[in-house]
């Protein structure tokens, strides 16, 4: 993940770069050549926190569509020489995810673009699989020599092309280009390398190996960290305690969560917190708490804490919550996700403060705004407006329309509305179950949605229950 620039939330390009449905009915409202460079800024200078999960690439597509937008900008980026020396997905994947919607909305402008930057450009797996979704045949069989020209006859040419068949997130192409004789006899004995060396590896799996006793598992999970601090072996390590650990090893078990090495201790803390020891709180209250605990250690404290789903969590959760240090904001957290209606107005201070001292992008945001939806705090809409109307998160404002439409009574008839052109899927699904259908757009973008074959199975059978045949929506 990265910070991209983000524009403010009341401009245009602001409201593009967070894919919000308000994007697109600006966007459509405003002169034309604004509107584009907008758009084209949003595309080439990737806006998402995280690229590989937050979905844009159909949204900034619809709207090429609807603003009839030229590709000439899109061609300059891909192909600029920056991409010799950038070689990074995230400078052009999402650039190339946009040009395979407009292929599928049937621009041969796009499909031949992604076809030439296949052939010499530097993240061409990716366009081969926009490609392999949207070409026909003939299409692909003409990049076969370009793409095969990649990897020399060498040995380590050969060794690439087999990874390259093998990690091959379409196959299609590969296995058409196997067919012709041309190719047929390299591209096998590619695919038959490529599987004996997933078969090698599984077979034998690389990595050290803990010895089959308490002592031998902790010290292993501390064993040669200094090089590579970074290295979260405390996860593997607690999952070989569970194997390893009896009754008789509780106290050597104790000692280790109070005084051993940060990552033993980590690893023995997640050990007694997936078993629900009581003594499990205090030794987690006492590594996060200490000044003198390293980030992983108290990371890893808070980490065990969250996933334990006991009730004497949650009545520790409801001690902890009124505190403002991080060990307070895990207890609101795991109200949030488990506590009661008597626990509304922890979940709410917890929400209001983390806003305000964090901003609507923060971390801890994420299960606050659920947990004020599944306990219903009406009093919670403002907050939530104001996650909605400025996280850069597309999921997390997804996240807060969910919690809306459970809290806010104007709903339906607000933010509702502009969700259905939200960039996620499920925000628009949301929007299809929820919006007010006296607005005359709701009713037209219901109707496009339904039938645009580029839109999720979901989203449409949510517009479906309320326009088909039986419905009285429209």
């Amino acid at each position: 993940m990265f910070d991209p620039d983000i524009a403010p939330s009341g401009t245009l390009l602001g409201l593009l770069q967070r894919g919000r449905g308000d994007g697109t009915l600006h966007a459509l409202a405003a002169p034309r050549a604004e509107a584009l460079a907008a758009l084209n800024d949003s595309v080439l200078h990737d806006p998402r926190r995280d690229w590989q999960v937050e979905n844009r690439s159909l949204y900034y597509a619809r709207l090429y569509m609807q603003l009839d937008g030229g590709l000439e900008q899109i061609e300059r980026h891909l192909f600029h020489p920056d991409d010799l020396v950038d070689t990074g997905e995230e400078r052009t994947g999402l650039a190339l995810a946009v040009l395979g919607h407009l292929a599928a909305y049937g621009r041969d402008a796009a499909r031949l673009l992604l076809r030439s930057y296949a052939a010499a450009g530097s993240n061409w797996r990716w366009a081969l699989d926009e490609l392999a979704l949207r070409d026909d045949d003939a299409g692909l069989m003409t990049l076969a020599p370009a793409v095969l020209a990649r990897f020399p006859g060498t040995e380590q040419g050969e060794a690439e092309l087999a990874a390259a068949v093998r990690d091959a997130f379409e196959p299609r192409p590969w296995r058409l280009w196997a067919e012709d004789p041309r190719y047929a006899a390299r591209l096998a004995a590619a695919g038959e390398q490529g599987s004996f060396d997933r078969w090698q590896r599984q077979l034998q799996p690389s990595g050290p190996r803990p010895g089959w006793s308490v002592t031998e598992v902790l010290t292993w999970a501390q064993q040669d960290l200094d090089p590579a601090p970074t290295e979260h072996r405390q996860y593997a390590a607690a999952r070989c305690l569970g194997a390893v650990a009896g009754p008789q090893d509780r106290p050597e078990l104790l000692r280790a969560a109070r005084s051993a090495p940060d990552a033993a201790r980590a690893a023995v803390l997640h050990h007694l917190a997936e078993r629900g020891d009581p003594e499990t709180f205090d030794l987690i209250e006492a590594a996060v708490a200490d000044p003198f605990s390293s980030e992983q250690l108290a990371s890893a404290a808070l980490a065990a804490f969250t996933r334990m789903r006991s009730v004497a969590a949650v009545e520790r959760a409801r001690i902890w919550a009124p505190r403002t240090d991080r060990l307070g904001a895990a207890a609101a957290a795991v109200l949030a996700q488990r506590g009661g209606r008597r626990d509304a107005e922890l979940v709410l201070a917890a929400l209001r403060r983390t806003v305000r001292e964090e901003g609507p992008d923060a971390d801890g945001l994420w299960e606050l705004v659920d947990g004020t939806g599944r306990l219903g705090v009406a009093c919670a809409a403002p907050v939530l407006r104001h996650i909605y109307r400025e996280t850069s998160s597309s999921h997390l404002r997804g996240r807060a329309a969910g919690a809306l439409a459970a809290t806010d009574p104007g709903f339906a008839a607000g933010f509702a509305v502009e969700c259905l052109w939200d960039c996620e899927e499920t925000t628009r699904e949301l929007a299809a179950r929820h919006a007010a259908t006296g607005d005359d757009r709701v009713v037209e973008q219901l109707r496009r949605l339904a039938a645009d074959p580029a839109e999720e199975d979901e989203v449409q059978t949510a517009v479906r229950s309320r326009i088909g045949p039986d419905a009285s929506a429209v």
